[in-house]
Formats: C-alpha cells, sequence, structure tokens
C-alpha cells in the first residue's frame, strides 16, 4: 500500500511536529497533516505491514514518490538528504576512510573537520533520525493492545500487528543509537508523549543510553529468533547486535566501561548460528541477498522499486571516476567524488606474497598521495560495493541509474571484532578465542592460513576494522572510541584541512545540534564549542 504521512516542511520549522506526529486533523499550521485519517488506515490490518514498510524504507528512500520525489523533509534535495548517504557521510567523511571531490555547499568542512551548527548534510542526518522516531512512535501507539481490541483486531492478526509494533521499537531504538552517537544530547519523545505542538523535552546522554538499553533488552525476548525473521527486518539477533555495539562504546557515552557486556551480547550473535560468507567480495554485490548468512540486519535497495540517489546507488556512483569503467560497477556513469587516504590503503601491504582480499582500490590514474581534495584522481577510490551480481551480470535497472546492492548495517564478522576488542579491554572471555575470530576473517581475507595472526593487540583491532568493515559507516566512530579522531597522535591528510593532518578540538567528537532546532526548540541545549 502507499500511505503519505507528512506533506508539511520539518526541515527549516523544527522538530516539534515530527516527534509528536499525530493521528488526528488539527488546524495548528506546524503540525504534519496526512491526507487520510489514521483511523481509516488502522481499522484495516491488511494495511499494517504496509505502514511498518514505510518505517523499514524510511532508511533506504527519502520520499513519497519514486524513492526520492516529495520528499520526507525540505530544504534540501531529497536524494542528498537520504538517511544511509548522510550517515555514511558523517561516519566516513571526517575520518581517513574516505574524502569527497564535491565542493556542494558545507560539504567540503566535513571532511577538513571544520563544519559548523548550520551544516546542512549534518542537519539533513539530525533530521532524518528525529523523522524516523517520529514515525515509529505513530506506529507504536496505534497499536497497543487495547487499539487493536477496539478495532477487533484479534488472534492471529493481533499477535502479528503486536510483533510489527516491537518491530517498530526496534528502528526508533536504532536511530535512537545513531543520535546518542553523532550527538549526544537531543529531543526526546516516545509514543506516550503527549500528542501536540509543546517542544520535546532535551534528553541527556546519559539518559538516552538508559533507555535505548531498556528498550532493547525487552525487545531481546520478544522479537523473532534470529534468521527466522524476512531478510531486512529485524530479529533477536539484531537487537544482541546493536546491545553489543552501544556497551562497546559505553565508556564513550556515559563515561562507565560495559566491554562485559559488550562481549557478552556479541558471544550471542556468534552462537545465533550465523556463518561467514566465504567470498568477501559477494557481501557487497547487487545479489547480496542471496545465500548471505552473514549479514543480520541489511537495508534493502532495488534498482526498480527503490529507486533513490542515495544509500549504495550514492556509494557506488559517487566512488566511480577517472580511468574506471563505470560498467564494471554495474552502473551508467560515474560521479567522481569518493576515495580513501593513503593511511587505509597503507593497511593492505602486499609483502611476501601475501595479498589480503579485502583491500580492494581502484589504482590505475590515481595517485597514493592527496594533494588536492577536490581531485579525484587523487587518492584510491574502494570498490568493494558493485552493482554487479555473482553472474557478471548488472543490477535489475536497465538504465543503470539505481542500484540493486543491499547496505549491511550489521553482520557476524564485526561480532567477532567486538567480541576481540572485548576481551583486549578487560571485558572477560578468552584471548585465545578472541585470535581464533580474529583469523577466522583473516583466513577469509587470504584463502588461507598466510595471515593468521598469533597474537593481537588494541591498535591490530583498530586496523582490522578498517579492514574488514571499510566505507559501512563505523570509522568515527571506532576512532573516537580509540581517542585517535581528534588528537595529533593519528593523522590523515587534510585532518584539519591541512595536507599532512593535524588535531582538531576535541568538542568535534559530537557534531552540533541544528541552529535551526535550537530556534525551534529552547528546551535544547547546544553541544560545547559551537
Amino acid at each position: 500500500m502507499t500511505f503519505k504521512y507528512i506533506n508539511k516542511t520539518i526541515f527549516a520549522a523544527g522538530l516539534t511536529a515530527v516527534l509528536f506526529l499525530t493521528s488526528c486533523e488539527k488546524d495548528l499550521d506546524r503540525l504534519p497533516q496526512t491526507e487520510v485519517t489514521s483511523a481509516s488506515v488502522y481499522a484495516d490490518f491488511n494495511n499494517y505491514k504496509g505502514v511498518l514498510a514505510k518505517i523499514y524504507a524510511g532508511l533506504a528512500m527519502s520520499g513519497q514518490n519514486g524513492g526520492d520525489g516529495d520528499p520526507d523533509i525540505s530544504g534540501i534535495d531529497g536524494g542528498t538528504s537520504n538517511y544511509i548517504r548522510q550517515y555514511f557521510q558523517l561516519q566516513e567523511l571526517p575520518t581517513d576512510e574516505a574524502v569527497i571531490a564535491w565542493g556542494d555547499g558545507s560539504l567540503p568542512s566535513l571532511h577538513s573537520m571544520t563544519w559548523s551548527a548550520s551544516n546542512e548534510f549534518i542537519a539533513a542526518l539530525y533530521y532524518r533520525i528525529y523523522y524516523q522516531v517520529g514515525l515509529s512512535n505513530e506506529f507504536i501507539r496505534e497499536t497497543t493492545d487495547e487499539k487493536l481490541a477496539s478495532r477487533n483486531i484479534t488472534g492471529t492478526n493481533a499477535d502479528e500487528a503486536r510483533l510489527f509494533r516491537n518491530e517498530a521499537r526496534f528502528m526508533r531504538a536504532l536511530s535512537y543509537s545513531h543520535a546518542i552517537d553523532l550527538f549526544g544530547n537531543g529531543p526526546f519523545a516516545t509514543e506516550a508523549s503527549e500528542v501536540g505542538t509543546t517542544p520535546p523535552p532535551r534528553i541527556e546522554r546519559k539518559e538516552l543510553f538508559n533507555y535505548i538499553e531498556s528498550e532493547l533488552k525487552d525487545l531481546e525476548g520478544i522479537l523473532k529468533d534470529p534468521r527466522t525473521n524476512e531478510y531486512g527486518r529485524a530479529d533477536k539477533a539484531a537487537v544482541w547486535m546493536l546491545l553489543s555495539k552501544l556497551y562497546l562504546n559505553a565508556e564513550v557515552y556515559t563515561g562507565q566501561a560495559r566491554y562485559s557486556d559488550a562481549r557478552v551480547y556479541a558471544e550471542k550473535v556468534i552462537a545465533a548460528g550465523y556463518s561467514l560468507k566465504a567470498n568477501y567480495g559477494e557481501l557487497f554485490l547487487a545479489d547480496n541477498n542471496l545465500n548471505n548468512n552473514e549479514t543480520i540486519f541489511s537495508v534493502n535497495y532495488d534498482g526498480t522499486h527503490t529507486r533513490t540517489f542515495g544509500g549504495t546507488t550514492y556509494i557506488i556512483h559517487a566512488s566511480t571516476g577517472g580511468s574506471m569503467n563505470p560498467a564494471n560497477f554495474g552502473i551508467n556513469s560515474g560521479w567522481g567524488g569518493l576515495r580513501s587516504t593513503k593511511n587505509i590503503a597503507n593497511l593492505f601491504p602486499s609483502t611476501d606474497g601475501l595479498i589480503d582480499k579485502r583491500g580492494t582500490f581502484h589504482t590505475d590514474g590515481q595517485s597514493l598521495e592527496i594533494n588536492n581534495v577536490a581531485t579525484f584522481t587523487d587518492g584510491y577510490p574502494i570498490t568493494k560495493f558493485k552493482n554487479i551480481k555473482r553472474n557478471g551480470q548488472p543490477g535489475s535497472d536497465a538504465a543503470g541509474d539505481f542500484v540493486d546492492t543491499d547496505f549491511p548495517m550489521f553482520r557476524l564478522a564485526e561480532a567477532y571484532l567486538t567480541y576481540a576488542e572485548a576481551v583486549l579491554r578487560g571485558g572477560g572471555g578468552s584471548n585465545a578465542t578472541a585470535i581464533q575470530y580474529i583469523n577466522l576473517l583473516r583466513q577469509r581475507a587470504y584463502g588461507n592460513n598466510s595471515g593468521n595472526v598469533t597474537s593481537i593487540n588494541l591498535d591490530f583491532i583498530l586496523d582490522e576494522r578498517a579492514r574488514e568493515l571499510s566505507w559501512e559507516a563505523g570509522r568515527r566512530t571506532d576512532l573516537i572510541r580509540f581517542g585517535k579522531f581528534t588528537s595529533g597522535s593519528y593523522l590523515w591528510p587534510f585532518k584539519g584541512g591541512v595536507k599532512d593532518g593535524k588535531a582538531v578540538e576535541d568538542f568535534r567528537r559530537l557534531y552540533p545540534i541544528p541552529a535551526s532546532d535550537l530556534n525551534a526548540n529552547h528546551n535544547l541545549i547546544q553541544n560545547p564549542g559551537y
């Protein structure tokens, strides 16, 4: 089904409306309006899965029409404001893993780490996150046992509606986990929040951590068992994976280390029946949804049905340029934008005949050194994401504009890396088991035991995370956790805006609350430094 949720501007007006998304018509200008009432939609159980699908699709697409058309938020192009596109940019561009050649608006300030509270790309993701929260709140509010009973939705339909409701709770927790990581504090609302125009209250980072944890701890007992839900929908393993990531970063978020909990929840994922895909490259192809027992939770794309210029369409097109043949990536053109820095390329030395198959870079016509961020041929593009199927054929969009490649939000390999890091940080467990898990990743990478290691330390883990998870939107979080994001102890080209890199202010470990939302909601407080 198609259901239009919001046809009002929220980008410049602030988040009051979307966080308190209402189900009835009001005559208040700032309140979002629906083209049909919630009463008519929720009266028919056949509509429920479509409404839930909109929540999932909010990560993949940007609007109500043709993927990016009639965008959910205003003030920025629909394709540009795409959730995964901006999540990728805010997690990768300020790091050693990515630079971008484009000079659009304030985009260059992301890699130079000179952004301000008026940066439109930061604002785009901020509003995306809270738009998702608002959609989830509305669905959760409309699927209580009382409301289901009042609509005569009973039996197996009611059971399925409850499952949908709990998946929406997971999706809300996922977006709040992005908020706590990127912004620290911010506005807060749940399904219990009073519907109206009162600005949402501010929540502190520690309190938000506790809320996300409590939601996930409840959900781990009531979602479907691992690997029993539809591909791309949340189950218990997705909950465990998100909890393990939350606990791994708890010391950053709250000042209290929770490495034992990170290990325990990584173990739950590892024991859930997932397995590493034999061919690493197949994890990032147009048919990566097939025979994939490694990906735990994905954001799904289809070049025919999810036609967006964000997501993996953005990653693949933007990293193609120079002497690269777009047809080799299943697309019609390269946008000449994304590359990595030499720091990442140098993590894949080819010595003594050892070749790490994860080190997929285009080097022909490219310079390892970046002398000018705006020059696409400065720096090596990472080429692991492709709109090509395992049989060599391109994805479903015959024109080559849009891609089929799903984005892996969580996969088993990260659970192995989390376990190893948690052990090294004093979280209990077995050092021998940690090494075993790392070597499983390296055996796949090298095709044999030639890459095996006999000891590991934290610096090695940070490097191994880059080798395994590059361009999977986690590098900024990793560098912050390891104390290397802002400091002068680790530099990369044009960190801080200079060729050889320099330290930047510690306050940049958090992004600013957009100035537009501070103006709209006086409960909010700007993060220090902005």
